[in-house]
């Protein structure tokens, strides 16, 4: 999305996107650490549910991808024939990770709605919209990768 909103040199737009998804990466890593913290201090077990496996593979995944990233793209960069040829599955796994992220939110939705027994009240439709919108905005992004 860097790459389509930021008007400037191709090179500032690499840079941005490093930076975006470098923060992203950090952030992520500071959200799991909090996590198995919280679980530690109030002796709940970790990785149990299916959002705890799909966030952990998530940051792993996304960890992993900007690492290979930053090493194949930026410093030192590969040839250009191998960049090449790596963009489009660099694209592709992009693109999975980020389902994977949207996937990881929704079954958190779930959990919570779940753990909280909402049932028919107001914080159940604040879940059920918040759902929605996320659902909207993978298909609003996955429109404008397409595209």
């Amino acid at each position: 999305m860097a790459y389509e909103t930021v008007p400037a040199t191709r090179k500032v737009q690499k840079v941005v996107h490093l930076i975006l998804h470098l923060i992203a990466l950090l952030a992520g890593i500071v959200g799991i650490y909090a996590v198995f913290k919280f679980h530690h201090e109030l002796r709940i077990a970790n990785m149990y549910t299916l959002h705890s496996w799909f966030g952990m593979s998530t940051i792993c995944l996304f960890g992993l991808q900007w690492l290979l990233a930053f090493f194949s793209f930026w410093f030192p960069g590969a040839e250009s024939s191998t960049r090449a040829k790596l963009a489009p599955w660099h694209i592709f796994l992009g693109i999975v990770i980020f389902l994977m992220a949207i996937l990881s939110a929704e079954t958190g939705l779930v959990e919570r709605f779940s753990f909280l027994q909402l049932g028919r009240t107001q914080e159940a439709l604040i879940v059920n919209f918040t759902g929605v919108l996320l659902f909207l905005f993978a298909v609003s992004v996955g429109i404008t990768v397409i595209l």
